[in-house]
């Protein structure tokens, strides 16, 4: 079984959509083996958005590509792109509430990225958490000069998932169960 760790960021927590994105997954035959609430500190924050160059490097090069393919000319280094970025997601993550969810079944990551949709809720298929829950757009969000407001996070690949799990859950906090229709569904 693979695992992934899923947060219902705090516009979602805020709509009150918690149940509706947890049936989602529980719909796909996904089963969660971790889940809290909590206002997390900016420290947790900072070590999902880790302060590795490498990141910031690639958070900024796209948010640089899209300003310049909308003809903004674009003065900051990627780096420093990044580093605003990353600046403004520990500030909006630690705003309010998040779920925070351990979710495993068969190709875990895939089928929660799947069922999430893209980031941009604008641009996601509206048959997706983020493209039937929220409207957000990037254009919406650099005018508020804010993070995408797209209700949820779920890493990004296998590996990802392993180091996000271990900023938001200890190994105790993790239930080992079996569906009891896990027959029917793998």
């Amino acid at each position: 079984m693979e695992q992934t760790l899923v947060l219902i960021k705090p516009d979602g927590v805020r709509r009150a959509l918690i149940g509706r994105v947890i049936s989602r997954f529980e719909d796909a035959g996904l089963q969660i083996s971790a889940i809290k609430m909590l206002v997390p500190e900016r420290e947790r924050v900072g070590r999902h958005y880790t302060d590795d160059e490498a990141w910031l490097k690639s958070v900024g090069s796209k948010s640089k590509k899209a300003y310049e393919s909308k003809g903004v000319s674009v003065t900051e280094s990627e780096i420093d792109i990044g580093r605003r970025i990353r600046g403004q997601l520990i500030d909006y993550l630690t705003s309010g509430p998040v779920i925070a969810m351990i979710i495993e079944g068969n190709e875990a990551v895939f089928t929660v990225r799947k069922i999430v949709g893209s980031t941009e809720p604008r641009s996601a298929d509206p048959s997706s958490i983020r493209g039937g829950l929220s409207t957000d757009s990037y254009g919406a969000a650099d005018s508020r000069k804010s993070p995408l407001k797209n209700l949820i996070h779920a890493s990004e690949d296998v590996k990802s998932a392993k180091d996000e799990i271990s900023v938001w859950f200890s190994d105790r906090e993790v239930c080992d169960y079996e569906r009891a229709d896990r027959s029917a569904i793998s």
